[in-house]
């Protein structure tokens, strides 16, 4: 198959404009996971004394709250992306995510305003998640739409590689703030920093992405006379594609919140690390994680999208309960890292090349929403509540239901993966310009 991309847009032009959205989405993604990485400090701040399972408890459904929210913003972020530029899209994303960053630094303590407290950093979490409901979308269809035909797994797995700096970047920050101060000061008023960095990220993020490019197959859509963009027009043109990308994401999405941001609170509560041991463990994990993201999208270029799903919903199926249970009674954190990255490498299988396989599902003039939403939609459902549902069981006394809880839902994204074509023969992005 000839490369599709047009010689008007250069090498170097391609690579500044994936460096641009990847580095936006880099710091959407560190202001999400700023929010789990310090839940631990900042959640006898926001809600009522108790035990630390009970407080917990109360963050990780702030958390889940954030994620409802991520359906409203990938419908109303996906339209205004297909209609009005992708630029403008992951522009809108990054400055609804600087306000909720900044919020969640100045709002006082439960101590100080009672139930105000816990209200704003509701209020914050939802505009946090309007806005990665939208970047979603707009960032996996602007890598792919950018990237070269014969390279767009590689250069679209970015979007994860950047997901996953974010969460390091936090994770940095995280150790650093440990390391140099108190933990009373941190569980005081030090656990606000990091919030702070990334609404002074996100500010500068904003300036890069009003110098982004727009994507040609954007502009070649806007003289087509395709339906325009609305969630009636995807569910009624395009319900196959949608409903796919739900049973696509919702194993996949699990999984990846199971294996990261849940982890790093299983190896304190569960098995029975330091905090500073297990963030540490999940730092070294995460880093060699990455790294894995550029293999797998480079390699599904040259044998397809569907064989490197297909593994990982086979290797998810057989090794998670495994897993879980190995991790339970770990003892050593160089054994602990091995589990845990044996997880991750498993999960690359969906996150390096599921953004691509998504916007190479739908045509350009209902790209951004046809990625966005059924992935929301999925993602509010699994992998928003996966910390809920796993501190739920386990205050319950039945923590091991949750191992077999991800294993279903592998199960279910493997019988999708099983039945659909691969989108790296069958793609709709390599039509845009025809």
């Amino acid at each position: 198959m000839a490369d599709t991309a047009p010689t008007a847009l250069t090498q170097r032009s391609r690579l500044f404009a994936i460096f641009g959205g990847s580095a936006g989405n880099l710091v959407e993604w560190y202001d999400w996971y700023v929010y789990s990485a310090f839940a631990l400090y900042f959640a006898p701040v926001f809600f009522p004394k108790g035990d630390s399972t009970a407080q917990l408890l109360n963050t990780a459904a702030v958390f889940a709250v954030g994620f409802l929210m991520r359906p409203i913003g990938a419908w109303i972020m996906g339209v205004y992306a297909d209609r009005h530029g992708r630029k403008s899209g992951l522009t809108l994303s990054v400055g609804l995510m600087c306000g909720g960053s900044l919020l969640i630094a100045v709002t006082p303590g439960y101590a100080s305003i009672g139930y105000w407290s816990p209200a704003l950093l509701i209020l914050a979490r939802l505009m946090q998640g309007l806005s990665v409901g939208g970047e979603y979308g707009a960032s996996a269809t602007y890598l792919s739409e950018m990237a070269s035909q014969k390279h767009r797994g590689f250069f679209s797995s970015f979007q994860y590689v950047t997901l996953i700096m974010g969460q390091l970047l936090a994770l940095a920050v995280l150790l650093v703030l440990q390391a140099t101060m108190a933990e009373a000061t941190l569980e005081s008023w030090g656990w606000r920093i990091p919030f702070l960095i990334g609404g002074a990220l996100a500010i500068g993020v904003l300036y890069l992405r009003r110098r982004l490019m727009e994507t040609q197959s954007f502009e070649a859509a806007k003289t087509s006379e395709a339906p325009k963009s609305g969630m009636f027009a995807l569910f009624k043109h395009y319900p196959g594609q949608a409903f796919l990308v739900i049973a696509l994401t919702a194993g996949g999405t699990l999984a990846f919140y199971a294996y990261s941001t849940y982890m790093q609170k299983f190896l304190v509560n569960t098995s029975g690390f330091s905090r500073e041991t297990a963030t540490g463990i999940m730092a070294c994990a995460l880093f060699v994680y990455m790294l894995l993201q550029p293999v797998v999208g480079a390699l599904s270029d040259q044998i397809g999208r569907r064989p490197i799903m297909i593994g990982f919903g086979v290797l998810g199926v057989l090794g998670t309960v495994w897993i879980f249970r190995s991790l339970e009674t770990v003892r050593s954190p160089v054994e602990a890292f091995l589990l845990v990255l044996f997880a991750l490498t498993i999960v690359s299988g969906y996150t390096a090349i599921n953004a691509v396989v998504k916007a190479e599902l739908f045509p350009a003039n209902i790209r951004a929403l046809g990625v966005a939403l059924p992935y929301a939609i999925a993602n509010a459902l699994f992998g928003g509540t996966a910390e809920y549902v796993a501190f739920d069981l386990k205050g319950r006394g039945i923590e091991s239901t949750f191992y077999w809880y991800v294993t279903g839902m592998i199960g279910v994204s493997l019988i999708a993966f099983l039945s659909m074509r691969d989108t790296r023969q069958h793609s709709l992005i390599d039509r845009d310009l025809d």
